[in-house]
C-alpha cells in the first residue's frame, strides 16, 4: 500500500468505508485515490497482465490503495469479485455499457447480493444513448460537449488543455462526489444504489 499511515486514516471522514476499484484509465483511479485520501480502504482490482507499480512515483493514483489481480473473464475471477462485493461499501466500475452484465457482475446481481452496495459506473457517455457503447478519451468528450471550442484564441483552432478536464473534473471528481452523497443517503435509508457518472 502506498501513502499515508494507518493512524491518519482512523480520523478521516471515510475511515472504515471499503471500496473496490476496478482498474481503468485516469478517471476511476483518480476517484479511488480521492476516496483513499479521505480514509477509505481502497483495493484496486487489476488485470493479471497489468504490471505492478514499483513505487507511488510510478503510479501516483495508487496512493493509499492496496491491489490484487483478478481475471474477471474467468469464472473463478468473477466469483472472487462477487465475494469481495458482498463485504464492500462501494464498487467503482469504469467499463463501457454492458461489459459488467456480460461478466455476470452487473448491478442487478451485485445489489441483490449486497443491498447496501454503492455501484458507481464511470463511463464516457453513460449507460444509455447512441454513444453508450463507444470508447472515448478526454479530447473526444471535450469536443462532443462543446467545451473544446471555448479553448484557445479567437479565429484560431482550439487546443487541448494541459489538464484532463473531462477525465478528471467531469469523471473522477464527479464520481467521487456522487459516491460520498450516496454514502450519506445510505446512512438514512440503509440502501445502496447505482451511480451513473459520465464524462460528457
Amino acid at each position: 500500500m502506498y501513502g499515508r499511515s494507518t493512524e491518519a486514516a482512523v480520523t478521516m471522514a471515510l475511515a472504515g468505508v471499503r471500496v473496490l476499484e476496478l482498474a481503468g484509465l485516469a478517471p476511476a483511479p483518480l476517484c479511488g485515490m480521492i476516496l483513499a485520501d479521505f480514509g477509505a480502504q481502497v483495493v484496486r482490482v487489476d488485470r493479471p497482465s497489468r504490471p505492478a507499480a514499483a513505487s507511488p512515483h510510478a503510479d501516483v493514483q495508487a496512493r493509499g490503495k492496496r491491489s490484487l489481480a483478478l481475471d474477471l473473464k474467468r469464472p473463478q475471477g468473477a466469483a472472487a469479485l462477487r465475494r469481495l462485493c458482498g463485504g464492500a461499501d462501494v464498487l467503482i466500475e469504469p467499463f463501457r455499457h454492458g461489459v459488467m452484465e456480460r461478466l455476470g457482475l452487473g448491478p442487478e446481481v451485485l445489489l441483490q447480493e449486497n443491498p447496501r452496495l454503492i455501484y458507481a459506473r464511470l463511463t464516457g457517455f453513460g449507460q444509455a444513448g447512441k454513444y453508450a457503447k463507444s470508447a472515448g478519451h478526454d479530447i473526444n468528450y471535450l469536443a462532443l460537449s462543446g467545451v473544446l471550442s471555448k479553448l484557445g484564441r479567437k479565429n484560431e483552432n482550439p487546443y487541448a488543455p494541459v489538464n484532463l478536464l473531462a477525465d478528471f473534473a467531469g469523471g473522477g471528481v464527479m464520481c467521487a462526489l456522487g459516491i460520498v452523497i450516496a454514502l450519506f443517503e445510505r446512512a438514512r435509508s440503509g440502501r445502496g444504489q447505482v451511480i451513473d457518472a459520465s464524462m460528457v
